[in-house]
C-alpha cells in the first residue's frame, strides 16, 4: 500500500486560447486590471493526493489519499469508490473542500487561484488506523504547512520511506520546514523552477540536495527530466503526447510513475521512463483525472516508445529505508 499525503480539491479548469503575455503591460503591473475570455471550462476532481492515487490506480497499484475534506466531498468520494481508491486516509471536517481555479494559455502558462478550505486542517488527519503496518511507501505532496510536517513526522516515526514533492507549497515553507521534510525523504521531486527556488530561498543547490536523498528528480517539461542518484545523472526523455490539451496534473502523473517503479525496486532510469510516459498520457486529456488506459495498453506503449520490454512483471520488494545524509 502507498499512502499519499497531500491536497484534495475540486478543480475548475479553464483554457485561454491566447497568450497571457500579449495582454499584460510590463510597466502597468502595479495597477493590473485584466480579464481573459476562456473557451473551455470544466470542473474536475483534483488535488495532488487525489491525482497521484488516480494514476497509480490505472497502473493497478493500491494507493490511499491522506488528508482533510469538507462537507461537499460526497461526489469526489463516490468517484474514488468507482476507481477502487481506498478511503482510509480521508478525514472530514466542517466547511468546504479545497478549491482550485486554473487558467492555461496557448503557451501552457498557468494562473491559479486556490482556496485551501478544509486543507488548512490537514494536520488533524491522523495516520489511518486501518493501514498501520501495511504502508510500504509514502508521499508528502503539497498541503498545508502544518499538515506536511505532521505527516512527514508520522512517516519518519514508522520508518516508512517517502517521496517529498513540496511543489507549490514551497511558498509557505521556511528553511526549517523544508529541512524537517527533507530529513526523512528517500526521494525529492522538483520541477526546474522549484529547484531554483529551493536554491535561492533555502541555500540548497543540486549537489547538496542530491547528497540528502537516494534520488533527486528535476523535471524540465518538454526537455524531459534529470534523476541524480549518487554520482550518476540520468537523462530521462520526454515522451511526445498524442496531443497537448492540458498540462494540469502532469507533475502528479509523473510522480505516480516514479513511486510505481520505486516500490518495485526498478532502476531509476526505468522509473523515470514510466513517469515520463504517464505524464504524456495525462497531457493529452483535459483535467487531472480524465486520462484512461489499461495496464496492457500502457506497457505496450512503453515498449513501443523506449524499445525495451516493460518492467510490469517485476516483484514488489519492500523499498529500502532512506539513505542517511552523506
Amino acid at each position: 500500500m502507498i499512502l499519499v499525503s497531500g491536497s484534495l480539491a475540486f478543480d475548475t479548469v479553464m483554457r485561454f486560447e491566447g497568450r497571457f503575455a500579449d495582454h499584460l503591460l510590463a510597466d502597468r503591473l502595479a495597477t493590473l486590471s485584466v480579464a481573459f475570455e476562456v473557451g473551455m471550462l470544466r470542473r474536475d476532481f483534483g488535488g495532488c493526493a487525489g491525482n497521484i492515487c488516480y494514476s497509480l490506480a490505472l497502473l493497478g497499484e493500491r494507493a490511499a489519499p491522506w488528508g482533510t475534506v469538507g462537507g461537499d466531498f460526497d461526489s469526489y468520494r463516490a468517484w474514488f469508490g468507482q476507481q477502487g481508491i481506498p478511503e482510509d486516509g480521508l478525514h472530514r471536517v466542517e466547511g468546504l473542500t479545497a478549491q482550485a481555479y486554473i487558467m492555461t494559455d496557448s503557451d501552457n502558462n498557468q494562473i491559479t487561484a486556490f482556496h485551501p478550505g478544509a486543507m488548512t486542517r490537514s494536520a488533524e488527519a491522523p495516520f489511518p488506523n486501518g493501514l498501520e503496518g501495511r504502508v510500504r511507501l509514502g508521499i508528502v505532496a503539497p498541503d498545508s504547512r502544518d499538515g506536511m510536517r505532521a505527516h512527514a513526522q508520522a512517516f519518519q516515526k514508522r520508518r516508512i520511506p517517502y517521496l517529498l514533492d513540496p511543489g507549490q507549497a514551497l511558498g509557505i515553507l521556511e528553511t526549517g520546514d523544508f529541512e524537517a521534510l527533507l530529513k526523512g525523504a528517500g526521494v525529492l521531486a522538483l520541477n526546474a523552477y522549484e529547484a531554483a527556488l529551493v536554491r535561492e530561498r533555502f541555500g540548497y543547490d543540486t549537489a547538496r540536495l542530491a547528497n540528502q536523498v537516494q534520488a533527486l528528480v528535476v523535471t524540465h517539461g518538454r526537455e524531459g527530466s534529470h534523476i541524480t542518484v549518487g554520482d550518476r545523472i540520468l537523462n530521462i526523455p520526454a515522451v511526445p503526447p498524442e496531443a497537448e490539451l492540458d498540462p494540469t496534473g502532469c507533475g502528479d502523473a509523473y510522480r505516480a510513475g516514479l513511486v510505481w517503479g520505486w516500490i518495485r525496486g526498478c532502476d531509476w532510469a526505468v522509473s523515470g521512463r514510466i513517469a515520463s510516459l504517464l505524464g504524456s498520457f495525462k497531457i493529452a486529456h483535459p483535467g487531472t483525472q480524465n486520462h484512461r488506459f489499461t495496464p496492457p495498453a500502457f506497457w505496450a506503449r512503453y515498449a513501443e516508445v523506449f524499445g525495451e520490454p516493460p518492467p510490469g512483471s517485476l516483484p514488489q520488494p519492500r523499498p529500502s529505508s532512506p539513505s542517511p545524509p552523506r
